[in-house]
């Protein structure tokens, strides 16, 4: 295997196949545990968002899903205790890209020119991309985290641009949660009402156009 190839690969199955996998087995245990989380008061609502922190931190816990299973159990109460995980996650992601040993990831974005333009632009207007970005439901949100890290973006952007882009699809998310009526439904089809599904497209389409705009705005300075 080529070692250029490495870095692509590991973004594959860490961003794309361990948050799938990892999202079927809290799947699982919800439908098993359903009545004991329902149950839960707020030291063990804080001690479970501590722990998936963590979790959405190294892609093993996608926010909006987390989101949609909190709206589920806490409806709006759920808010604070998001917010917790996401600049949590976005925080540590930060922390521990400027800690541990990164180069080898450096290397290979300093050799592949599209990458390298790509990080550049960002910087170029990083408070307005991370907004767009962080505003699609579809990007991976610990990949986009660890991208702007690595992009050189302050963290003070990084944490607003991040507020500012998952608070609606956190609300939204939120929302849905606290309309299903059984968990097994809301977890196979998280979108079913045609009012989730409008918005999950207008927060695509604001997205795309954000960072597309922003992003030819960058290359043109």
């Amino acid at each position: 295997m080529q070692t250029s190839k490495l870095p692509s690969i590991l973004s594959f199955v860490g961003f794309t196949l361990l948050p799938l996998f990892s999202t079927s087995l809290l799947s699982y245990y919800l439908l098993k545990h359903e009545s004991s989380l329902a149950s839960f008061g707020n030291i063990e609502w804080l001690i479970l968002t501590l722990i998936l922190t963590l979790g959405a931190t190294v892609a093993l816990c996608p926010p909006t899903f987390l989101a949609i299973v909190f709206g589920y159990f806490m409806s709006f109460k759920a808010i604070p205790y998001l917010l917790i995980i996401n600049f949590g996650a976005i925080f540590l992601i930060y922390v521990f890209y400027k800690i541990l040993d990164f180069k080898w990831i450096e290397a290979y974005f300093e050799k592949n020119e599209k990458v390298k333009n790509l990080l550049k632009n960002i910087r170029k207007d990083e408070l307005k991309i991370i907004f767009f970005a962080k505003l699609s439901p579809i990007l991976p949100f610990a990949l986009t985290n660890l991208t702007f890290a690595i992009s050189g973006a302050k963290l003070k952007n990084i944490l607003i641009g991040g507020f500012g882009g998952m608070l609606p699809r956190t609300l939204l998310a939120v929302y849905t949660g606290s309309q299903a009526k059984e968990i097994q439904t809301l977890i196979q089809n998280p979108n079913e009402g045609l009012f989730s599904k409008i918005l999950v497209l207008l927060l695509v389409i604001v997205s795309v156009w954000g960072i597309t705009h922003y992003f030819r705005k960058a290359v043109k300075m």
